[in-house]
C-alpha cells in the first residue's frame, strides 16, 4: 500500500466514531497493536526530543523500505506513534519524505490534543523523515 493510500484508510477509521472519546480509545487500542521497539533501542539517542512523554523509535532498512519500531510510557502518546508507524513504515525513504500529513488534521488529531502532545506529533513526524532522509542519502 502507498502511504497515501494507507492515510485514507486511517481517515475512513476515524470518521467511523462519533466523538472523540472512542477516537481516544481506538488510538490506545492501535498503542497495543505497535510493532515495539527492542528494549535495547530504548536510549536517549532514539528518543523524540520535544516530546512530553517518553517517545522512542528505531528504524531499519531492509531492501530500500524503512521498517520502524516504537514505544512510549503514555498510551495516548503509543496511539499517535502507532498511527504514524503504520503509515510510515515499509516505505521507501523517498515516499516518506515525499509524504504529506493532511490527514492528522482531517481525522481531527491536532485539534484534540494539548499543546505539548501537538508539539511531540510534529516532533514524531520530524524524526521519522530525519530517519528517511538519512537512510535516503545512503541509497545514493
Amino acid at each position: 500500500m502507498t502511504i497515501q493510500e494507507i492515510q485514507e484508510e486511517i481517515v475512513d477509521e476515524f470518521s467511523m466514531f462519533d466523538d472523540w472519546m472512542q477516537r481516544y480509545e481506538y488510538m490506545i487500542d492501535l498503542g497495543k497493536s505497535l510493532p515495539l521497539i527492542e528494549s535495547q533501542y530504548k536510549v536517549d539517542d532514539n528518543s523524540i526530543k520535544g516530546c512530553q512523554s517518553k517517545v522512542w523509535v528505531h528504524a531499519d532498512m531492509i531492501e530500500d523500505k524503512i521498517i520502524f519500531t516504537a514505544d512510549s510510557d503514555a498510551i495516548i502518546t503509543k496511539g499517535i506513534i502507532a498511527i504514524l508507524i503504520r503509515t510510515f513504515s515499509n516505505q521507501h525513504p523517498t515516499a516518506i519524505l515525499e509524504a504529506n500529513t493532511n490527514f492528522i488534521d482531517e481525522i481531527g488529531l491536532k485539534e484534540h490534543l494539548s499543546p505539548t502532545r501537538a508539539n511531540g506529533l510534529v516532533s514524531m513526524i520530524k524524526q521519522l523523515k530525519m530517519y528517511a532522509l538519512a537512510y535516503q542519502t545512503q541509497l545514493k
